[in-house]
């Protein structure tokens, strides 16, 4: 599995704009293959930055999307809406667990319970 994780800052005038203007991309980045997981979210504190997270099933999958007519036209929806600032990095997660044990409490350390 990769991860790809990170935020966009375009012009704070077009933000919601380029929101609303990435649902098509989502939807069929969504549907594209070995996708699991693509959102587009806005930070509600910083009226510029949209925050992307990923989630593919392997590099073969994700190397298609970027290879894709999708992240072309991505692209070109986010460079309209004024590109102010970009930071974006993938991801290979080595471990995984649970934030909530089967008490309902966080931990922030890996824990088995089996």
């Amino acid at each position: 599995m990769l991860l790809v994780t990170g935020w966009v800052d375009v012009d704070p005038g077009k933000r919601d704009a380029a929101l609303v203007a990435g649902r098509p991309h989502m939807e069929r980045t969504r549907a594209w293959p070995g996708c699991l997981d693509y959102v587009w979210s806005a930070d509600l504190l910083n009226p510029a930055r949209i925050y992307i997270y990923e989630r593919w099933r392997d590099s073969q999958s994700l190397a298609s999307h970027l290879a894709g007519p999708h992240y072309a036209a991505m692209r070109d929806t986010i460079a309209a809406h004024g590109i102010r600032g970009i930071e974006v990095w993938k991801y290979e997660p080595a471990r995984r667990g649970a934030v909530y044990d089967s008490k309902g409490v966080p931990r922030a350390d890996f824990f088995d319970e089996a």
